[in-house]
């Protein structure tokens, strides 16, 4: 941040007043100086190309504008991609740290249209396609010389995969397939770039050979011609429509009125369809989870981005807004002063730091799994699927929250576009229902769940061991007002959940009713046991994770950072009353202890709320916001913001004397 700009007097207090080094905290975060030194030197590269700078702001344009817009702005990046990956020979690496998270959002805005090219048609060719496959296509691919988007989700299907209505008919007289949409509702619907901008995509549709149905299978099809643009011939393809969020991300839809395709488009790395039809089957369905688990698993760290906008935002406000008062006859304070607003904020800082590390440590899983998975070894996949599942169920809905929260913080001014909460919310709440609806994800968590109760006798995967030591046991565990004391405490809520629903589906079972039935009468209960067991990992992996961390640290940062691990913990407790009165030995007593413990960590916090938020260290550019720039102008850049209204360019608007006039004289 430049020195020489002139900062909020109760901005610049707040930073002095920090108890520890923000710098640390940064490359911390980072994982270390040199990261952080290769971050700055991305940001400085892109924001030097001009990229951002719009000549109107995007907020006046309209539908169409907004479309192109995004389209100029995608090109001008990959054109800087392109010249990076010449320079620097990298890998995926350089267009995830571009693309994902704060930065592309600051570059790209509301979406972009060749997103899904890079985040799900590249990894499905390397995850699901043959070496020479891969060959052919991924080059074309890295090189834009064709761009690609994914197609799953159907107009009348989205996360129920099997029910998909697309069909791809195999043909051995002419070794090709026939694409077809049967009805309406089997049309794709949402693919982003698939509206416009994509030539090529990957199709998810049932396959058939030789009269039989082998279910989903993925298939590259062309759309439209690679030098005209224009849709082939069977093709039926648009725009959905304006959306709350990602309007420059062109959303399409797509029919198929009998397309044919080589055999060869078949991705064929798991299964396989010989010219004469036979169909060879692959060693394992679960093969085909890796790219829906790969995007699931880039959410988590995702979201993380989007809350620290929001926090940055709404805190850095919340230090220069003065309003009301906490004692009579004494200047309006700080609305940070205010332990409501404290309580509305604070969490959210901490809540980042504890999705951060539980998205490192998925990660690291991922890459783990997807490498055991190369030699045949399936064993972990379950588990990784289940952990993926409720992780991007819980914290997308978390984050969602969390930016509104931030926003109502803010009061009014929260509400204006130029704040930006209200575009980081449009781009949040939709990971809550796309790559998987959060309560289809929970029952899928669940099933993993109780089967793991059933089968508590074996060993079982770390993730679920406590559920061993819950079964054998008869009582809840003692409760201890300590973290570790709060970790058991929803362990034992999440294997008392699963003991209950356990024993709901049997006995309904016991009275007749079908496995199924008994399961969807029991899923409002199963959905609640996938979240504790969630909540009850992210709570363990952020106090196990932190303290790895704080070994090398400053004793400063240390303590802050343990504080929020804390309020992380408390915080959630407090949420969580009625299921640990239920499933632990937690009394009146100790729940006053919660609150006197929550209150003082609050108190203790305070202090470093502003430099915790600047140890995220995102710049004005990125952070695109009126209320939560670095120099604390608020108010001087909310009226700047307002004078760029096209309405504002001339005194009187022309529906005056048009409507308004006549109108008021009774001539209308």
């Amino acid at each position: 941040m430049s020195n020489c700009v002139k900062v909020n007097p109760d901005l610049q207090k707040e930073r002095d007043n920090c108890t520890f080094n923000v710098t640390e905290l940064t490359h911390l975060i980072d994982g270390g100086p040199h990261k952080t030194d290769e971050r700055k030197k991305r940001e400085e590269m892109v924001f030097k190309e001009g990229i951002h700078i719009d000549d109107v702001p995007s907020d006046y344009l309209s539908h169409k504008e907004k479309y192109e817009l995004a389209v100029k702005k995608a090109c001008m990046l990959f054109k800087m991609l392109r010249r990076l990956q010449d320079e620097e020979n990298a890998g995926m690496e350089n267009y995830r740290a571009l693309l994902g998270g704060n930065l592309g959002t600051a570059i790209l805005g509301d979406g972009s249209p060749l997103t899904l090219h890079y985040v799900m048609f590249i990894p499905t060719l390397m995850g699901q396609a043959t070496v020479e496959q891969q060959a052919y296509w991924i080059g074309r691919a890295f090189n834009l010389s064709i761009i690609g988007t994914y197609a799953q989700t159907e107009l009348g299907h989205g996360t129920f995969i099997r029910g998909l209505e697309t069909t791809a008919t195999y043909d051995p007289a002419t070794k090709e397939f026939i694409l077809h949409s049967p009805t309406l509702t089997s049309y794709k619907w949402w693919p982003g770039g698939l509206a416009h901008t994509a030539n090529y995509c990957v199709v998810m549709a049932q396959l058939y050979t030789l009269g039989k149905c082998h279910g989903i299978h993925p298939f590259i099809v062309q759309l439209r011609d690679e030098e005209s643009h224009v849709p082939l011939p069977g093709i039926k393809v648009g725009e959905i429509g304006a959306k709350l969020g990602m309007n420059g991300t062109n959303n399409g839809f797509l029919g198929f009125d009998r397309v044919r395709i080589p055999r060869e488009h078949m991705l064929m790395k798991n299964s396989k369809v010989l010219e004469d039809g036979t169909y060879v089957k692959a060693p394992s369905s679960k093969l085909t989870y890796g790219t829906m688990m790969f995007v699931r698993v880039m959410l988590v760290h995702d979201v993380c981005n989007y809350m620290a906008k929001a926090v940055t935002i709404a805190t850095r406000y919340s230090a220069v807004r003065r309003q009301s008062q906490i004692r009579p006859d004494e200047p309006e304070p700080q609305i940070l002063d205010f332990v409501t607003q404290q309580h509305k904020l604070l969490i959210g800082t901490a809540t980042v730091h504890a999705f951060r590390l539980c998205a490192g440590w998925l990660w690291d899983m991922y890459n783990n799994v997807t490498a055991e998975l190369e030699t045949g070894d399936m064993e972990r996949l379950p588990e990784l699927h289940a952990l993926s599942c409720c992780l991007k169920a819980i914290t997308t809905s978390d984050a969602a929250a969390c930016v509104e929260r931030c926003r109502l913080a803010c009061g009014g001014h929260g509400y204006m576009l130029s704040s930006n909460l209200p575009l980081t919310y449009g781009l949040v709440t939709a990971a809550c229902t796309y790559e998987g609806e959060n309560t289809v994800m929970l029952l899928q968590t669940a099933r993993y769940l109780v089967k793991a109760w059933r089968g508590a006798s074996a060993a079982l995967p770390p993730t679920v061991a406590y559920l061993a030591e819950a079964r054998l046991s008869r009582h809840a565990p003692r409760w201890r007002t300590s973290v570790d004391g709060i970790v058991a405490g929803f362990q034992s809520i999440a294997a008392g959940k699963i003991r209950t629903c356990v024993a709901q589906i049997e006995k309904r079972e016991k009275s007749g009713m079908c496995f199924e039935d008994a399961w969807n009468m029991t899923s409002v209960q199963l959905a609640s046991a996938s979240e504790a067991h969630c909540r009850a990992f992210i709570l363990s992996s952020f106090q196990a994770e932190t303290e790895k961390l704080v070994v090398t640290t400053s004793a400063s940062l240390k303590a802050v950072l343990l504080q929020l691990v804390e309020l992380y913990a408390v915080y959630w407790s407090l949420q969580c009353l009625g299921d640990l009165l239920r499933f632990t030995s937690i009394s009146e007593r100790d729940i006053e202890e919660l609150h006197n413990w929550y209150e003082d960590l609050l108190v203790k916090l305070r202090p470093n709320a502003v430099g915790l938020v600047d140890a995220f260290d995102i710049r004005d550019e990125i952070l695109h916001s009126t209320l939560g720039s670095y120099d604390g102008r608020a108010y001087e850049r909310l009226m700047e913001e307002a004078m760029k209204s096209p309405l504002n360019a001339e005194p009187v608007n022309r529906s005056f004397h048009q409507y308004l006039k006549p109108f008021m004289q009774g001539k209308l």
